[in-house]
Order: structure tokens, then C-alpha cells, then sequence
């Protein structure tokens, strides 16, 4: 969707849903999905959530299972409800309507698509073999970043780090069909692997989409080749998250003279960029390069290179030998998934995903309980003042930085619900027998949406998620966490109120609470009040506050979590410090309900117990080994079993409500126990 900065949320979930006979759960799930076989002093996350795991193993169709996905199944169960109302309406052209059920119409109709095969991508192909010299493969390449199908480098428009008011343009390094540097480079057994079955996977789609087989090895090896060039040359994960460092503003002509042979110039006219002064360049180095790149790497090998990112990105929407080769690398390869979903899962999910604005709108009005958005401001705002009655007692920060930081708490904006005014598709035109065709035609509509924003003044009201998304986010550049509507299901709970455990548990814990502490966390503690680059911190103050994030790297790094991959602390320190302050906030808040207060016993369950259950609810997930492997390279984010043992072991009312003791394995010496927030 062309954002950047969102600051990788975290799923949240509170209210009251009925989510159909199927999955309604009449037990308090709390109690039920415990596995009391797991002492909860070792492992949290298993006792919390291993009897529901023992009895529901992960699909062959899903990397994961869990909370998240029993919500998902849910909101697409309502978006195909959507879709086939829109697709039966018979709608005017141009209507909403009439798009939404044309593109799931489109996507279902399997004909249509394999009697196409690769024809949607005919003119491009095209385009590609015609490039004669370097200007042309540059102009291409800018001209593919206006279709979705960007490669080579990163290019958006968004706030200026240091001018939160004002849209800027960036350019990042990017070209890697692997998606992450270290698969290019890791020497265990998996990472050769994949690198091999990569190279396989090239050729394969080269193949299918008419190439003879003996050029099509050679293509591969040679894109592989390629890549591997561009990756030696890109900044590991953790590097990417320091936004000082990735933060190097220049003007045009400066970037035009530290790499000659990329006509920059020509390269925005094409990415419909016209005459820009200065542009922020994340990764100099990367770019010098590909200065070197584009000329020492044969013009044969780079357009072969770009046919390949072209299919890849439309692979998915093209006949189906390409799409099943495509779910192979990707998913089973990758994250271990057996088997296709059904047709009508896959299309409902490219739907939204396309035309989730429109969608949104019919979400918005058929599917969400009135009062929701009253209901997350309460709790949202409920969870600020405890935050802010945290800064106000601590004790490693001077009264100074506090009033900075309590200032920049009562600034966040907090997004919540669905937007107040939906994005105009109206210039998207949708067939009923094109879905290649709509997905590109969607890309180019999202790719002119970002470009115009150069150049016009940032809108602070924008949302960067849909109300039937199942997620949150923090923007650092407008200081603002946004809560979606979806984030109103609780599975077991369908008919009635949670009581304020669960609520806070999840709701305000693993959602706001989290979401809020982005605002303090290792990179956006780094943003003012006003959402911009800028230290308000005093040197004693920042010097304390990396020693508690030192400690809370230093924990995660020692959490194995598949054949011998560990937690990368660094990388994953973000949302680690958030997880943490978010459970403390939520707990916090909590203390203040009458729940609490009168400790009652809901299911044989203290308060306490129930609180720390309701949080290990809401981090329900268990992943295959591929995923999970996958996402320590790829992720910011920590796997969902350190989502719940990491922030719970700095906790002392956790040792207290579960009994654990120094001989437990969740156990930590006092002095590394991490408390910041």
C-alpha cells in the first residue's frame, strides 16, 4: 500500500462477534485451550495454549494456526458474503459494486485465466526484450515500478523523517526476489536450500511461460548471480532499523554525481516524478553499486532479470501451472504449506487486498457492532493515562525528558475504527474477465495515489489499513497508532462482554498498549511530539534508556526457537520492547477495574491468572518449521511463543501469580530483568 514506517503492529483483538456455528466455542477459552501438563513457571506460552494445540494441528493449507487465523476465516467468510452479494447485484458500471464483484468474479473464473495463460503480460514482456542500451533498461525499471512490479531498487514518496509536514522521495535498496540479503548468504543447510530451489523455481516460471528449458536454467543462474550482487551490497535487517542511518538526504545533482551511470533524471520522469530538488537516500552505498551494476552486468542478463520480477509479481494471477509453481517455492518451499486453500479463499483475499477501501465501506456498515469505535477509544484512552501515571514514577528518568515524553503521549493521535472519509477509486476500471488485468490496474491506481502525494501537503487524516483488516500499526511521522474495527473479535466470547481481564489482556495489552509504546521504543522514541527525526532526550537520560534495551537484545538472542536459529534480539527489539510495555500497560489498567479490585473468580481463575491467560490468548499462534525459520530472517517480530515468555519473565507479578522460581525456566536474575516503560 506504499506506506512505510508502520512500525510492524501487532494483532490485536477485544469485543463481542459471533463468528458462526461452525467455530462457536461455548467454553471460556481461557480455561479450555490450557495445557495444565505444562508447568506455566518453563513455558507460558505452552500451558496458556497447548491443549487448543493438541487439538487443532496446523492446517496443510496455513503456515500457522491459531487465534489469528480463526479471526481471519471469520472476516473472509464476510468479505465472500460481500463479494458474491456485489457479483449477483448486477451493478452499473463504475459502481462499487459492480468492481468488487467483477474482480471476485474475474479471480474465480479459472477458463478464462488458463485459456489467457501468460497474454496479460504479453506488452511488457514486449517492452523488456526491446531495451537496446542502459537508458532504456533504466526507463523500464522506473516504468515497472508504476505497475507493482518494481525492481532493481525501493521507491516511494512519504513524510520526510525530518519534516514530518511534508511528503518527500525515497529511494532504498531493494531487487531481491528473496526478499531479505542473509538468504543469499547463510551457510546452513536450509539457506542452501532454498538458494537452490530458488534458482530451480526461476527456471521453472521461465518455462511455463514458453521459454526453452536450456535458456531458462541459464536465465536463472545468471538472475541468481545477479541478486546475489545486489545483496552483498544491501544492509542486513537490523541495519535497516536505525532511521538516523538510513536517513541521508541529498539533492538531485549530488546523487547524480556519486552515480554516474544512473540517469536520474530521465529515471523520475518515468517514475512520473517531474524536476525534484533533493531526494532521501536510505542506502548510499547500495546505489553506487548498482551504478557499477548497470554497466558490468550483460544488458541480456538484466532484461532477463526483469522479465522474472515482472512474472513473479503476477504469478500468482496468471494459469494455473504458473500459480501452482508459484505457491510451491512460496509457500510450501518457504513456509512449509502442503496445499492450495480452496480457489474462493485465495480470490476473497486478492479482493480485499485490491479493492479493501471499497470493501471496507459495506464492512463497515453490515458487519460492525454499533459502539465500536466509542468502545476502543475507552479503552485506548484509558490505557494513555496509565502510561502516562508510568512515566510520571519513573525512577531512570529525569523530570526534563519526562515532560517531553508526557508530552509527546498526549499528542498521539489514535485512529480507531474505520476512517471518516474513504480514499476515491472511482478511476479504477474493473473486468469481469480480466484478473490479471484488475490487479494491475489496481497497482497502477495505488502506484499514482503515492506520487501525487509529492509535492501536496501530507494528509494526517489518511489510514494505512482497511476497518476489516485484522491488525494495528504506530506512524511515527504523525505520531498516531491506528486501530482497526476487526479488531473487535474475540473467538469464545461471541454474544457477550469478556470480562475486563480478557479485555485489557488483549485489547489493551497486545493492542494499544503495544501500539503506544511503538512511540518509546528503540527507533520511535527517536521521533518528537510532532512526528519528526529530533532528540528530546538528555544525554544521562538516552545513555539509560540503551542499557535497558541492551538488556531486553541480550535476552531475546538467547531464545532458540528451529534448528538452531535464535531470536535476532537486534532486529526484533522493537517489537520486543513493545510487547513488553504493552502487557505492563495493560495490567496496569486493569488494576484499576472493579474485576480486579474485588478479585473476583471467573472459571476457579484469580484476576491475575486470568489477565496473564488472556495475554497469552491473544499470542495463540503456533507455526511449521519453515515458517518459523523463515521469520527469523525475514521479521521483525519475534515468534509468537517469545511474544509471551520474553515480556512475562521481566514481570514480577507474573512470578508471583505463577510461582516461578529460580530453578524454573522462565526464571531470570533480577538483574536481567527488563523494565523501561
Amino acid at each position: 500500500m506504499f506506506l512505510k514506517k508502520l512500525l510492524f503492529p501487532v494483532l490485536g483483538i477485544l469485543l463481542v462477534f459471533y463468528i458462526g456455528k461452525d467455530n462457536y466455542v461455548t467454553e471460556d477459552p481461557i480455561v479450555s485451550h490450557r495445557d495444565t501438563n505444562v508447568n506455566p513457571a518453563d513455558d507460558f506460552f505452552m500451558y496458556a495454549n497447548g491443549g487448543w494445540f493438541k487439538n487443532n494441528p496446523i492446517p496443510s493449507t496455513e503456515k500457522t494456526n491459531g487465534i489469528f487465523r480463526i479471526i481471519q476465516d471469520t472476516i473472509n467468510n464476510q468479505i465472500k458474503s460481500i463479494c458474491v452479494a456485489s457479483a449477483k447485484a448486477n451493478a452499473s458500471f463504475g459502481t462499487n459494486k459492480q468492481k468488487i464483484g467483477d474482480f471476485y468474479t474475474s479471480g474465480m473464473d479459472t477458463l478464462t485465466i488458463n485459456k489467457l495463460g501468460i497474454s496479460p503480460l504479453a506488452q511488457e514482456l514486449k517492452n523488456i526484450e526491446s531495451i537496446q542500451n542502459t537508458q532504456q533498461l533504466l526507463q523500464r525499471v522506473a516504468d515497472m515500478h508504476t505497475i507493482g512490479a518494481g525492481s532493481m531498487f525501493g521507491f516511494y514518496v512519504s513524510q520526510d523523517d525530518k519534516i514530518s509536514s511534508k511528503n518527500t522521495l525515497f529511494l532504498s535498496q531493494g531487487g531481491l526476489g528473496l526478499g531479505q540479503r542473509d538468504y543469499y548468504f547463510d551457510q546452513d543447510a536450509n539457506a542452501k536450500k532454498i538458494r537452490a530451489e530458488y534458482v530451480k523455481h526461476i527456471a521453472k516460471i521461465f518455462e511455463l511461460s514458453g521459454v526453452s528449458k536450456l535458456q531458462a536454467v541459464n536465465d536463472s543462474k545468471k538472475i541468481m548471480a545477479l541478486e546475489t550482487e545486489l545483496a552483498k551490497n544491501s544492509r542486513k535487517l537490523e541495519a535497516l532499523r536505525d532511521p538516523i542511518k538510513n536517513y541521508n538526504k541529498m539533492s538531485v545533482a549530488k546523487l547524480q554525481k556519486s552515480t554516474p551511470n544512473l540517469k536520474w533524471k530521465d529515471i523520475f520522469t518515468h517514475l512520473k516524478i517531474n524536476n525534484p530538488d533533493t531526494v532521501i537516500v536510505g542506502q548510499p552505498e547500495f546505489f553506487k553499486a548498482l551504478n557499477t551494476s548497470v554497466k558490468t552486468v550483460s544488458l541480456s542478463t538484466w532484461k532477463s532479470y526483469l522479465k522474472w520480477h515482472l512474472l513473479d509479481n503476477y504469478a500468482a494471477y496468471l494459469s494455473a501451472p504458473i500459480e501452482n509453481q508459484n505457491f510451491y517455492f512460496f509457500s510450501t518451499v518457504l513456509n512449509g504449506v502442503k496445499t492450495q486453500k480452496p480457489r474462493w479463499k485465495r480470490v476473497v483475499t486478492e479482493t480485499d487486498g485490491s479493492l479493501g477501501e471499497l470493501i471496507g465501506q459495506v464492512y463497515v456498515e453490515e458487519y460492525l457492532p454499533k459502539g465500536t469505535k466509542e468502545k476502543l477509544l475507552e479503552i485506548g484512552n484509558t490505557i494513555r493515562d496509565v502510561y502516562a501515571e508510568r512515566i510520571k514514577k519513573l525512577d531512570w528518568m529525569s523530570e526534563a525528558t519526562k515532560q517531553k515524553a508526557l508530552t509527546k503521549l498526549s499528542k498521539i493521535i489514535m485512529k480507531v475504527g474505520y476512517p471518516d472519509k474513504w480514499k476515491d477509486m472511482s478511476t479504477v476500471t474493473i473486468k469481469k474477465d480480466a484478473y490479471c488485468q484488475n490487479i494491475m490496474e489496481v497497482a497502477k491506481w495505488e502506484y499514482n495515489y503515492m506520487v501525487h502525494k509529492f509535492g501536496n501537503p501530507v494528509d494526517r487524516n489518511e489510514w494505512g489499513m482497511y476497518p476489516q483488516t485484522y491488525n494495528a500499526y504506530y506512524n511515527p511521522s504523525n505520531n498516531e497508532i491506528c486501530v482497526p474495527a476487526c479488531n473487535i473479535i474475540v473467538p469464545g466470547f461471541e454474544g457477550k462482554m469478556p470480562d475486563d481481564a480478557v479485555l485489557y489482556g488483549i485489547i489493551g495489552g497486545s493492542t494499544f498498549g503495544h501500539e503506544i509504546t511503538h512511540g518509546f521504543d528503540d527507533q520511535g522514541s527517536q521521533y518528537d511530539d510532532k512526528g519528526n527525526l529530533n532528540n528530546w532526550w538528555t544525554a544521562e537520560d538516552l545513555k539509560k534508556f540503551k542499557e535497558k534495551t541492551k538488556l531486553i537484545v541480550e535476552q531475546f538472542n538467547t531464545y532458540e526457537v528451529v534448528n538452531g536459529k535464535y531470536v535476532n534480539g537486534d532486529a526484533t527489539q522493537g517489537e520486543n520492547i513493545a510487547d513488553l510495555g504493552g502487557v505492563i500497560m495493560g495490567y496496569e489498567a486493569f488494576k484499576k477495574t472493579n474485576q480486579f479490585k474485588n478479585n473476583e473468580i471467573i472459571s476457579g481463575l484469580t484476576p491475575n491468572q486470568r489477565y496473564f491467560l488472556a495475554y497469552g490468548y491473544a499470542w495463540m499462534v503456533q507455526g511449521t518449521s519453515q515458517y518459523l525459520s523463515q521469520q527469523v530472517m525475514t521479521d521483525v517480530h519475534s515468534p509468537a511463543k517469545f511474544r509471551i515468555n520474553g515480556p512475562l519473565s521481566n514481570i514480577p507479578e507474573f512470578y508471583e501469580t505463577f510461582g516461578v522460581k529460580e530453578n524454573n525456566k522462565m526464571y531470570l536474575p533480577q538483574e536481567k530483568r527488563v523494565q523501561i516503560w
